[in-house]
């Protein structure tokens, strides 16, 4: 504890003063200071829990003070600390109830509204990712969605940033394995690539970070359906759009898709055919020379495609 006294004392003490007395008006901006001082000596000597503490007592004296910017840091501080705190007792795997993580959920939550409120979605995305990013480090994916969810939602006038956001839900829907899911969520990126995405003047040709997503996209949403492999009653005309790029039979090298090189797009239309003609070992073969120009998600994908071929689960739509 501080070496000026116990903890619960100063902050009983500091506490006091922001009671009403008769003819004499608190001093919240006092209280609020030396409520900050007492979470920095607590967190130097480790006790982040208390520092947290002493963080929304002082976000509860901004609000008091009407200065929104002082209580939504405040607010995410205490939010730090306490997520600090959590990973703390999980390192040491120390039994609870998550209550400190669940503390750092709603200091979050109020954080981001009050930088909704201020009109500053790019703060409140911050956040959001921030979770989100926090939760998927501790195992909790399915979590995290809906915190990249709101990310995204608050990032349209940023489409560069809403896009990541929006992979990095599509990653977790694949840790989760609902493969449907983050096959819509690439969809509707990719989408939203063609609709907002900067292009060459006079053409549709993608450019920059837009055409490097909308690559990625592709790739995974082909895996995707060769995994899930839908009926055709079941297949959305967007997919069913998609596959017929990779058919044989519609093959025109003028309307190669212009944003995969060509190697990545003849091995992908391979892959294809390899799938639809349960060609293992083809699949294999295609497997190894595919592997360098995929990212660890698509490779991933690319290896469940194999593996489903060979011993099929059944987890189909």
């Amino acid at each position: 504890m501080a070496a000026e006294g116990d903890f619960l004392a100063r902050y009983r003490a500091v506490s006091n003063k922001l009671k009403k007395r008769f003819l004499r008006k608190p001093n919240v901006a006092e209280a609020s200071e030396q409520f900050g001082q007492l979470a920095k000596e607590l967190k130097q000597q480790d006790c982040l829990q208390y520092a947290a503490f002493c963080n929304l007592a002082m976000a509860r004296c901004e609000q008091t003070l009407f200065n929104a910017p002082g209580e939504a840091l405040a607010l995410t501080d205490a939010a730090r600390l306490f997520l600090s705190s959590e990973k703390e007792n999980r390192a040491l795997q120390a039994p609870g109830f998550d209550e400190h993580l669940q503390a750092a959920l709603n200091c979050y939550g109020f954080a981001i509204k009050v930088y909704i409120e201020m009109n500053q979605p790019v703060m409140a995305a911050s956040l959001c990712l921030e979770l989100g990013n926090a939760l998927k480090e501790m195992n909790r994916p399915g979590e995290s969605i809906v915190h990249y969810q709101r990310a995204a939602e608050l990032q349209t006038q940023t489409p560069v940033e809403a896009l990541l956001s929006m992979g990095e839900m599509a990653t977790c829907k694949i840790l989760t394995r609902d493969y449907d899911g983050a096959l819509s969520v690439f969809t509707e990126m990719q989408l939203m690539c063609q609709e907002r995405g900067l292009q060459l003047p006079g053409t549709s040709t993608l450019v920059g970070a837009f055409l490097d997503i909308v690559a990625k996209c592709e790739i995974s949403r082909v895996l995707l359906l060769m995994l899930l492999e839908p009926p055709p009653q079941k297949l959305l005309p967007e997919h069913a759009q998609t596959l017929e790029r990779y058919a044989w039979e519609s093959f025109d090298p003028h309307s190669q898709v212009t944003f995969l090189p060509e190697n990545v797009f003849l091995l992908l239309q391979s892959v294809v055919m390899a799938c639809q003609e349960k060609d293992t070992e083809s699949l294999k073969s295609l497997q190894t020379e595919l592997w360098p120009f995929l990212t660890a998600e698509q490779n991933h994908l690319l290896h469940l495609v194999v593996q489903e071929r060979i011993t099929p689960s059944g987890q189909g739509i």
